[in-house]
């Protein structure tokens, strides 16, 4: 075996591992095939079977070390245009287990005017993430891990020997690998300038009556649409809506979330409009311009791995057994993902931002059509 060592600075799941919107979803960034010509006919076929295997990865963990992190399964995606339909169909020819959904089934699931239909899976779902990550935090530690929260650290060296220097230690390794998604900051560069910071929110209203529901989201499913600028939904155990989106390029939150929010749930489920909100918060999500996973190897032996472009509650689990297989020695479907390319943000760091605030316009306006 190996002596782990994890580094936190902060606590535990305080960042997106925690505080993301619970959905258990499939697949691996975004349209593999584009990237054909570098990885080839077999790397996106590596890249379609991590995407499954992210999902298994949780699946059998929850089992194994009897973590309790309410998980239920079922997943819709809802659609508000044409071409999201048809996108749908052709899905479904190359996925058995996609069932179509036109309106009127989709409302068993859903019940909204919005959406025109969508598909349903009963092998993606959602859970509690925060539980999750705590839970998995716990079983490392019972299988000799060493967890080092508050523990920020400030300079990695690099070459066959690495360490991490924090203020008050530095750990020694055969390895480094890098982690720290959208909350690195500039400690390694080479990520600073390909991961974007964007927020995004939720809010959670109070526990709902089981008429609130069956006018709402009828079934215990996660919901995502499939705008670029999407909204995303389940219910919590304690059957509260947990209402999630605004994709905030700015880097902070909004000092009005529950006002832009209700107004993104009531759009939804008009239902809702006199439900009391709880609770709100908020994160960063890191975001690659070309929405895939970035992962690869700096000078010596430090890998890394980011940029899940919100969504990574299966993926990372597959890229943390691909970074595990490297360290072991086992560096197949590390090349796959280390060959693509990952251009910086234009911009640089004054002008990115704007940038691809500007960008998100332009697909705003591609959703409305």
């Amino acid at each position: 075996g190996y002596k782990v060592a994890l580094v936190e600075a902060n606590r535990i799941s305080w960042g997106a591992s925690g505080r993301n919107g619970g959905q258990l979803i499939g697949g691996m960034g975004h349209n593999p095939d584009a990237f054909i010509r570098t990885i080839g006919r077999d790397g996106v076929e590596a890249i379609y079977q991590m995407g499954d295997e992210g999902v298994d990865i949780v699946k059998e963990r929850i089992e194994k070390y009897g973590i309790d992190c309410d998980l239920k399964w079922g997943y819709c995606e809802a659609g508000l245009r044409p071409r999201h339909l048809r996108a749908y169909k052709e899905w479904a020819e190359e996925d058995e287990d996609i069932q179509l959904l036109d309106k009127s089934q989709l409302g068993e699931f859903i019940n909204s005017d919005l959406y025109l239909g969508g598909y349903y899976k009963s092998n993606w779902g959602h859970l509690h993430p925060l539980n999750l990550c705590i839970g998995e935090a716990k079983a490392a530690e019972s299988l000799g891990a060493r967890i080092f929260e508050q523990s920020t650290v400030k300079k990695i060296t690099y070459g066959n020997n690495p360490a991490v220097y924090t203020e008050k230690g530095t750990v020694k390794a055969n390895y480094v690998v890098v982690c720290g998604n959208a909350y690195l900051g500039n400690l390694v560069p080479h990520l600073d300038a390909r991961v974007l910071p964007a927020t995004s929110c939720i809010i959670a209203t109070e526990s709902l009556t089981d008429e609130q529901i069956d006018q709402s989201l009828r079934k215990d499913v996660a919901v995502c649409d499939s705008r670029t600028a999407l909204d995303y939904y389940r219910l919590s155990a304690d059957k509260r809506m947990l209402f999630g989106g605004l994709s905030n390029y700015t880097g902070l939150e909004p000092s009005n979330v529950v006002a832009i929010m209700r107004a993104k749930m009531e759009k939804v489920f008009p239902v809702l409009a006199n439900a009391c909100i709880e609770y709100k918060w908020s994160g960063q999500m890191a975001v690659i311009f070309r929405r895939m996973p970035v992962m690869g190897q700096l000078e010596g032996n430090v890998l890394y791995v980011g940029g899940y472009s919100g969504h990574g509650v299966a993926p990372t689990h597959i890229m943390g057994r691909v970074l595990a297989e490297a360290v072991a020695g086992n560096r197949k479907r590390f090349d796959i993902m280390s060959k693509i390319s990952h251009f910086p943000w234009p911009g640089g760091k004054l002008l990115r931002r704007p940038a691809m605030a500007a960008g998100m316009m332009f697909y705003k306006l591609i959703d409305m059509f």
